[in-house]
């Protein structure tokens, strides 16, 4: 259209030059007065350029009427739309984001607003609900799972009123607990009907057998229910391992707030496995590197996982051997995504049997046990380093497994620091 008027303006302009130069010859050719030649020409060349550029001028504002910015968002409306707690962007109808609140900034970036809504949100679903509804004026929604660095589950609810025609709104409702809530459901189902099957077996066996032949063998009697008492504490310790990790997974996605010490979580993880160690002559020792820092965590979650692996470490070591727990910062930070992060690191090494190495990828598997018939003489669910896995996820932290068959295990646990970490300076070496 713009280009259209253009060539309209010109044409005008050509007309009046061209008429000015012809009424100027004649008169120049009647009169023989080169003035007054002179004259006619320049009044064509003005009128020329008059007409030119009141087109054009034409033209601009036609054009800015096309190309209108939408007002700011007033200072009020901003601050209410940031105190929403879901993901929240503002569209125009040129799909350029406008607004962005905080909680936005977690799936889109800190500068979302003056960029296309293609280049934050990259969810086809997303795209084409926001196209649907910009065409239709119809609310659209879409669900989208974001991968990193927890997984998250979203709903894209996006809408147009009819007070706003040229604003799009997307609200992001996240269904991460609800979708966890179903996952752990269905699975906690499943391995528990797998996992009590064996116990209530060896239970119902020797009920049957008490109310029969064995009623008045109180020897048989005393045995049994000494092994009936055995299996009953396993489904005991089996179900408190399976509702602690459901409540961790519902979780999950949402990380810790607090500040923890981590060396002494571990010595208080160690001092309750104290009784267990002596019982099995094991000798447990923490190290810890002075001026830690403190570590982002729940306190009671941590000191779950390092009572799991130092459990493991007593269970599975040499009789009369060593459980060794050192707690350091590593050399370099852990790198996560784009980004590397201070950590704190705490090592916890065996002198038992070690792992073979292809069990390794597996150990973190619910249920998954190196040796069955060995992990159930010493009461465990194979839940723990699951539990493990997951806490660590939570907290954006790293569990590393190092072992061979005959030489113990190593396992590391990576924290990230709650506070600016100095790097480590050799003895004797001078910092600059």
């Amino acid at each position: 259209m713009a280009s259209n008027n253009y060539r309209t303006s010109l044409g005008g302009s050509l007309v009046f030059l061209t008429a000015g130069l012809l009424a100027g010859a004649l008169i120049a050719a009647t009169t023989g007065d080169l003035a007054w030649w002179l004259v006619v020409v320049a009044t064509g060349i003005s009128l020329a350029v008059a007409l030119g550029t009141m087109r054009r001028a034409k033209v601009r504002v036609r054009t800015s009427e096309n190309t209108e910015e939408l007002p700011a968002l007033p200072v009020l409306v901003r601050e209410i739309l940031e105190t929403v707690p879901d993901p929240l962007l503002l569209v125009d109808d040129s799909g350029r984001v406008l607004f962005a609140n905080r909680s936005m900034a977690a799936v889109a970036g800190t500068e979302a607003e003056r960029k296309p809504v293609s280049a934050v949100l990259r969810v086809p679903a997303v795209l084409e609900a926001v196209k649907r509804t910009s065409e239709t004026g119809e609310n659209a929604d879409a669900e989208f799972v974001e991968r990193v660095p927890v997984e998250r589950h979203y709903q894209a609810l996006v809408t147009k009123t009819e007070h706003a025609p040229r604003l799009i709104t997307i609200l992001l409702h996240d269904l991460t607990g609800l979708k966890r809530a179903e996952q752990a459901r269905a699975d906690f189902i499943a391995n528990v009907s797998h996992e009590l099957r064996t116990p209530l077996a060896a239970l119902t066996g020797f009920i049957d057998t008490l109310r029969g032949h064995a009623r008045e063998d109180e020897t048989a009697r005393e045995r049994f229910l000494d092994i009936m008492n055995v299996e009953a504490q396993r489904m005991r310790r089996l179900i408190d391992d399976l509702l602690s990790l459901t409540r961790i997974e519902l979780n999950e996605h949402v990380p810790p707030a607090g500040e923890v010490d981590i060396a002494q979580v571990v010595r208080d993880a160690a001092a309750a496995l104290a009784p267990l160690a002596t019982t099995d002559s094991i000798s447990v020792v923490v190290a810890a590197a002075p001026d830690l820092p403190p570590v982002c965590g729940d306190r009671d979650q941590l000191i779950q996982v390092f009572q799991n692996l130092i459990h493991n470490g007593i269970k599975y070591g040499k009789p009369a051997g060593h459980v060794w727990v050192t707690i350091g910062i590593p050399p370099e930070p852990a790198v996560f995504g784009r980004s590397a992060k201070p950590m704190v690191s705490a090592e916890i090494c065996d002198d038992g049997e070690g792992i073979p190495r292809e069990a390794i990828p597996r150990l973190t598997e619910r249920f998954y046990r190196v040796d069955a018939r060995r992990s159930r003489e010493r009461a465990g669910t194979g839940l723990g380093l699951a539990i493990v896995k997951h806490i660590l996820n939570r907290h954006q932290g790293r569990l590393l497994i190092e072992s061979r068959a005959g030489e113990g295990s190593k396992f590391t646990v990576l924290l990230p620091a709650a506070a600016p970490v100095e790097e480590n300076v050799p003895a004797g070496v001078t910092e600059l």
